[in-house]
C-alpha cells in the first residue's frame, strides 16, 4: 500500500465550494506514481510499458478546500497482462472518494498487451490490499 497527502488548492474548488469532481481522478493518477515506478523506475516516456484501460470513481462524501486529503493506493487483483489499482481519498478521517484503475502491461511498438513479467507481478503482489 502507498500513501500520499495532497493539499487542495483554491482553484480546484467549484461554485459550491467543493473540490471539483474532475480533480480527484487527477489526484488518483498522481498517487499511482509508485505503481508506475515498479514498471519504469525513471518514468522514461520512451520506455513506457503501461496503458490505462479503465477508471472509475465513486464520490462518497464532499471534499473541501482547506484540509489535506490522504490518498491510499494498493493493488486489488493481478491478471495475466493487467492489474487493478484501488484507491481511496480521505479527508478529516472520512473516506470522500474511492476509485479503481485497470492498467495493462502494453507494448507500444506492437500496439498490443503482453503477459506481465514475473518480477513485476511479484512487486505488485507486495501491495495487494485485503478484500
Amino acid at each position: 500500500m502507498f500513501t500520499m497527502t495532497v493539499t487542495p488548492r483554491f482553484y480546484e474548488t467549484d461554485a459550491m465550494g467543493h473540490i471539483n469532481n474532475t480533480v480527484i481522478p487527477g489526484w488518483f493518477e498522481t498517487a499511482r506514481d509508485p505503481v508506475f515506478r515498479i514498471f519504469n523506475p525513471a518514468l522514461n516516456m520512451k520506455e513506457w510499458n503501461l496503458i490505462l484501460a479503465r477508471i472509475e470513481v465513486d464520490y462518497v462524501a464532499q471534499t473541501h478546500h482547506g484540509d489535506d486529503v490522504t490518498l491510499i493506493t494498493g493493488i486489488e487483483k493481478i491478471g495475466n497482462a493487467s492489474f487493478v489499482v484501488v484507491q481511496e481519498a480521505w479527508q478529516k478521517d472520512a473516506c470522500v472518494a474511492r476509485g479503481k484503475a485497470v492498467q495493462v502491461f502494453f507494448n507500444y511498438l506492437t500496439q498490443k498487451s503482453e503477459p506481465m513479467p514475473a518480477s513485476f507481478r511479484a512487486a505488485l503482489e507486495a501491495h495487494l490490499m485485503p478484500a
